[in-house]
């Protein structure tokens, strides 16, 4: 809850202190009293508060003193400060202004007078926090923009973890009454709205899981229009058509202030108890962060959308490949697992790894160009036949052609066929001159080969098919395959057949 404007009144005499109390009584201020300069420094380094009522005329450190050192604070310097004094010669205010005062009362003063200026000032300094608050936070939002641009990835944005990061812009963090001390945020998800409340605590934000109704997310008369943010002081609260969710926080101990909310049935966001009155400045703020947040969810689904288009091409191709070969069991997804994993074992990035399991896919697309008299015939093929079989590596190449997100694929159909030792084909290229993925695919297309029935062979268990790998036979050789690559195969043997079951089941 907001606490009541803190006043330290700073004089030598007790009863000027006594009458400066009553007086702030009367008006709902809290009052604070120091004899002295040396007191009120110490307060100040106790206690915050809000404005100062400071005597000139003290023994020890007199008023202009305490108004120097004040002001040189930076800690305290924000504190507006009223000096009270008998002295009326101009040189006497000049004084204080140059000491820093930010207003000057004469001896005897009338206390209408000294609470109207003391409002005044309460209401600069708040205006003045909540542009220094506006400066940090547009400082922050730029920063924070900045970082989501470089670090956005729209395939895997997570609307909940982002969120998070807005969270953390918006709660207070040190002790600033422009900012709220609890957020509850609602995300809506196949029906259901899933509810944590963040609170600042201690300068560190505990986020919680909270139990409350659908309908709480955006109750109906705020569902059924624009999504907006409403602000609500203390005295709109009663009027505002979220009283059903106030009424529910306030049973899980959560009481309520002041709002700022954006409701909607996919998301909404409310920041609670502020410690200022809320303003259209404090709900813009909020506005733009949901908005930023939100453009970004709507742009990873539609990067989603097109990637997952994107996919379903490459496999259709491949499957298209497929149909014109001989029945080989879902060929094509378990190569790109087997890719995959071989990838992440390497060492390679997430995003070779996520690559190669969609475009190993396409290893075999040069296939369609391939008569289908050479692909099913049951016996070995003769020597313009296999000069034939050889050219689907280079129509494969054709087929992708030159675009960018399908050079691992084209890289992999022209080159899944070369071998380490030099003895393969379309170029007998050797060792690391044969790019990484088709070194890769090599080895996973041979695995599952073996395990596969083809018209010149029967399929083999998976111990016959690591035996020709590791130890060859009439057509396989180890020295055909990449060494580091062949080590991660016999280190993981187990997880070849694991995922050749797997796959072969969906």
């Amino acid at each position: 809850m907001r606490h009541r404007p803190r006043v330290l009144c700073v004089d030598d005499e007790r009863l000027n202190r006594t009458i400066v109390r009553d007086m702030l009584d009367s008006a709902d201020f809290e009052f604070l009293e120091a004899g002295n300069g040396e007191e009120a420094l110490r307060i100040l380094g106790e206690i915050p508060a809000d404005i100062i009522l400071l005597d000139v005329n003290m023994p020890g450190m007199d008023g202009f003193e305490v108004c120097r050192t004040v002001k040189g604070s930076s800690a305290l310097r924000h504190i507006p400060i009223i000096m009270i004094t008998a002295l009326n010669q101009s040189e006497d205010r000049i004084q204080g202004i140059e000491a820093g005062a930010d207003d000057y009362i004469t001896k005897p003063f009338c206390e209408s007078e000294v609470l109207a200026r003391i409002r005044m000032l309460l209401k600069v300094k708040e205006l003045n926090a909540k542009l220094n608050d506006a400066y940090s936070t547009i400082k922050n939002l730029t920063t924070f923009g900045e970082s989501i641009i470089q670090t956005f990835q729209p395939t895997d944005f997570d609307l909940l973890f982002a969120m998070d990061s807005i969270v953390s812009q918006l709660i207070r963090h040190n002790g600033s009454a422009t900012k709220p001390t609890t957020i509850i945020l609602g995300v809506g998800e196949e029906q259901k709205c899933h509810f944590y409340r963040y609170a600042s605590i201690g300068g560190k934000v505990n986020k919680t899981s909270l139990n409350l109704k659908q309908e709480s997310c955006a109750p109906f008369s705020v569902a059924s229009g624009k999504p907006t943010v409403h602000y609500y002081n203390a005295a709109d609260l009663a009027d505002s058509p979220f009283t059903d969710f106030i009424s529910a926080l306030e049973t899980t101990g959560t009481a309520i202030d002041n709002m700022v909310a954006y409701a909607s049935p996919s998301l909404s966001l409310y920041a609670l108890n502020y410690g200022t009155d809320v303003s259209g400045y404090e709900a813009t703020v909020l506005e733009s962060l949901i908005m930023q947040t939100l453009f970004l969810k709507s742009l990873s689904n539609q990067v989603t959308e097109t990637e997952d288009a994107f996919i379903y091409t490459v496999y259709s191709l491949a499957r298209a490949a497929e149909a014109q070969d001989e029945d080989t069991g879902g060929h094509i997804m378990r190569v790109g697992a087997f890719c995959s994993s071989i990838a992440e074992k390497m060492g390679l990035s997430d995003r070779f790894s996520r690559t190669i399991r969609v475009q190993a896919a396409l290893h075999d697309i040069g296939k369609l160009h391939t008569p289908t008299i050479i692909l099913k015939k049951p016996g070995r093929l003769d020597k313009d036949e296999w000069k034939e079989m050889k050219k689907h590596t280079f129509y494969g190449a054709q087929i992708i052609g030159e675009h960018k997100r399908f050079q691992m694929g084209k890289n992999i159909a022209i080159s899944h066929h070369e071998k380490w030792d030099g003895s393969g084909y379309p170029s007998g290229i050797p060792g690391e001159k044969i790019p990484v993925e088709g070194r890769i695919m090599a080895l996973a297309d041979t695995y599952d080969a073996l395990r596969n029935r083809r018209v010149y062979k029967p399929a083999f268990p998976h111990h016959e098919a690591c035996r020709v790998i590791l130890e060859g036979d009439d057509r396989t050789l180890p020295g055909h395959f990449d060494p580091d690559i062949m080590r991660i195969f016999e280190n993981n043997m187990g997880l070849f057949e694991e995922m050749f079951e797997k796959e072969s089941e969906n």
